[in-house]
């Protein structure tokens, strides 16, 4: 069992180093998982405001705000979130305020989920293929993906008009190419970074965010 021990504190991990219960969170845990991303345990009060957004949203809503909501408002451009959060937003942001992207994908809150630690994966049939998918809808194995489970993802998400354009695919080569080479999903700095794109533009192209949206389509998932 991964712990993080921080000021005579002990908190318990998920096998992905995230707290694995959002109730026992306080601004120590915070402070610790700081410390153990390399970043300064002074958190400034723009990282605050991110990290107790993200809180709050959960907290009244039962899902994980996208990095588009954060961004718009807590007032910041990307570039800012990025110097904030070094490791990312869902890597860093989310990570130091207790929660996971596992949180907010049905409609349920982390108390509705049934109790195993993981979740049985369930099997999706589209046409005559068979996709393994977990219960959040991403893609079990990044080897089974396809052009086809792409096309059949935008369809069934908010893409507009269910079509993926030359832009999306430029999004979607851009994730399967750095996965295969650094075998990680690339941060969502990094994808807007590499693709001169803005995270408006991101937005119209993914509305359900980026590892909802961008990363589920390119059959990946973030550990």
């Amino acid at each position: 069992m991964a712990t993080l021990d921080y000021k005579g504190k002990s908190y318990e991990l998920d096998s992905n180093f995230f707290l694995k219960d959002f109730k026992v969170w306080d601004k120590d845990f915070a402070k610790g998982m700081a410390k153990r991303l390399l970043m300064r345990e002074d958190l400034t009060k723009e990282q605050w405001d991110v990290i107790n957004f993200i809180r709050n949203t959960y907290k009244s809503t039962g899902r994980c705000p996208n990095i588009y909501e954060t961004c718009r408002m807590c007032g910041l451009r990307l570039e800012e979130v990025r110097m904030h959060f070094p490791t990312g937003y869902l890597r860093g942001a989310c990570r130091l305020a207790g929660i996971t992207f596992k949180e907010g994908y049905v409609g349920q809150t982390h108390t509705d989920w049934p109790p195993y630690t993981t979740t049985e994966d369930i099997n999706v049939t589209s046409a005559d293929k068979t996709y393994l998918m977990d219960v959040r809808g991403f893609l079990v194995n990044p080897d089974d993906w396809d052009e086809y489970y792409a096309i059949y993802r935008a369809f069934d998400m908010k893409i507009p008009g269910g079509k993926l354009t030359d832009k999306h695919w430029q999004i979607i080569k851009f994730l399967r190419e750095s996965y295969e080479k650094n075998k990680e999903v690339p941060t969502v700095y990094e994808t807007c970074e590499q693709n001169k794109m803005d995270l408006g533009e991101l937005e119209r192209l993914f509305p359900d965010g980026y590892h909802r949206g961008a990363v589920k389509i390119a059959g990946l998932r973030v550990r």
